[in-house]
């Protein structure tokens, strides 16, 4: 049979075009599906990485101190001010006429109470500072501390050695009681559950730590400088048990709250915070 080459000709390049242009739409049409998809999962990431800044509150963002009190009162105490946007307690920024002032020098963001939560706090204390974070202060005690959970802030490198430690240590049945008991250290559930000193990575006194808090009725985590240091469980046989060994006999409302507010103690040193944020969970 004779074969017309141009007709053939003109039907395999005409086929080879309908496939190449076939595969180009195609590749486009794949191209195009990509690039909407990655516009999808990037507004996706967005709304996301949205929901968990907006889970943030900030308490403290370096502007104002709206909100923060005195425990028991209501206003902040003398000694308290914003440097730097750094909330600080300084005993030299207490004029003379607050002198006399006989309110707590402890401080509590008595706007909004918390029950479980995450807590997020930067801070730095002196040579021989010593604080604490609060959680579920209830007021109307004599202090915060006789109801208060507290996460501990010291300088453990200096703190035995300029301050007398001994009676008080004694007292309560510590050995070595010239030294800063594991119980007393930063990152410690005070006089409670001790921090892992394996794990801890404390920045020296005059230098910047971070902290947080994580609290839930199942676990609460203790965070030091982004590593976990100490966990326990609320309320347990364990918790009462250490509760009733002893340091708290003559305040029985120790740590039974759920909800309440946060805030920080102050023992006369020089204070800075910083970046102070809580979610609730």
């Amino acid at each position: 049979m004779r074969v017309n080459k141009t007709l053939f000709l003109n039907v395999f390049l005409k086929d080879n075009y309908i496939n190449l242009n076939f595969k180009h739409k195609l590749k486009t049409t794949m191209i195009k599906a990509n690039f909407c998809l990655m516009i999808i999962l990037f507004l996706i990431g967005c709304q996301f990485n949205s929901k968990i800044a907006q889970d943030w509150d900030y308490v403290f963002d370096g502007s104002s101190t709206d909100g923060w009190r005195a425990y028991n009162g209501d206003s902040m105490p003398p000694g308290w001010k914003i440097i730097d946007n750094e909330l600080t307690f300084k005993t030299t920024q207490i004029l003379e006429e607050d002198y006399d002032y006989k309110g707590s020098r402890d401080i509590i963001y008595g706007a909004e109470t918390f029950d479980d939560f995450e807590l997020y706090v930067e801070w730095k204390i002196p040579v021989g500072g010593n604080s604490g974070i609060l959680y579920h202060i209830k007021e109307g005690y004599g202090g915060a501390p006789e109801v208060a959970p507290e996460y501990q802030l010291i300088d453990d490198e200096n703190y035995a050695s300029i301050h007398d430690l001994v009676d008080y240590n004694t007292s309560v049945g510590f050995e070595n009681p010239s030294k800063l008991h594991p119980l007393q250290q930063t990152a410690s559930d005070y006089a409670m559950f001790a921090a892992d000193t394996s794990k801890k990575q404390l920045n020296p006194a005059g230098e910047w730590n971070n902290s947080r808090i994580i609290f839930t009725q199942e676990k609460v985590e203790y965070w030091l400088n982004g590593t976990e240091v100490l966990s326990f469980v609320p309320w347990s046989e364990e918790w009462y048990k250490k509760k009733n060994s002893g340091k708290w006999d003559n305040l029985p409302d120790y740590g039974k709250f759920k909800s309440g507010f946060i805030g920080f103690q102050d023992h006369g040193s020089d204070l800075w915070f910083r970046n102070i944020k809580i979610k609730k969970l």
